[in-house]
């Protein structure tokens, strides 16, 4: 099956993988896992969710705005350079990665809670799915997460049913699994790795572009 020959399937699967992969370890993800253990998991997921999927639909706004901007031809070759360029970017990031690098992520989404809750704790649902949302929201802001889901809505291939359903279907089951198995799922993340696979990803995407700007 070639890049573009069913562009739903190729966006829903390339966007449930990338964005699972971009989101595991993540800020966000720890984000969802301590204010889960303080308060109920359903609240903080209904607010961190909506949190996601509003900047998701914002990013591919921005990603399918930067294709109708640019001349159809051009676009295969942006999508295959900006692929390329991200994933060798993930690449050498995670050879700079410390062992502890989920660790400091975890330490910067407690401050951002504890300083969210300093004085003010949180026990109505509207205020735990208002807090969830806020926090996820700022913090998922220029998040590699964006980042990924930008420059797939740029590649021509991918069509944006496609790329919403499997973005927002990744996104909810990387919240389902921090509210739900979040101590656990925590301790076993490397984000080296996870950090890897994303670059390898993003290479690959980012050849297949480039093969179907030169066809």
């Amino acid at each position: 099956m070639s890049f573009a020959s069913d562009p739903g399937l190729a966006a829903f699967g390339s966007g449930l993988t990338a964005i699972t992969l971009a989101e595991l370890g993540d800020k966000t993800f720890f984000m969802a896992l301590i204010l889960a253990v303080r308060h109920r998991a359903r609240w903080v997921f209904l607010g961190a969710f909506a949190a996601l999927s509003a900047v998701t639909l914002v990013s591919l706004g921005m990603g399918y705005g930067l294709r109708e901007l640019l001349p159809s031809t051009a676009v295969p070759w942006v999508a295959g350079v900006l692929f390329l360029g991200f994933g060798i970017k993930l690449l050498i990031d995670a050879e700079a990665l410390g062992r502890d690098a989920a660790g400091g992520e975890a330490r910067e989404a407690e401050q951002a809670i504890n300083k969210a809750e300093d004085h003010q704790p949180k026990t109505s649902a509207q205020a735990v799915i208002w807090e969830s949302f806020t926090l996820v929201l700022i913090a998922e802001l220029g998040d590699r997460t964006q980042f990924t889901t930008i420059f797939l809505a740029t590649a021509p291939a991918f069509s944006f049913a496609g790329l919403l359903a499997g973005t927002l279907l990744g996104h909810a089951l990387v919240t389902w699994l921090a509210v739900g198995a979040g101590k656990w799922a925590g301790q076993r993340i490397s984000e080296r790795l996870l950090y890897r696979l994303s670059g390898g990803l993003f290479l690959v995407f980012g050849l297949l572009a480039l093969q179907q700007a030169l066809t």
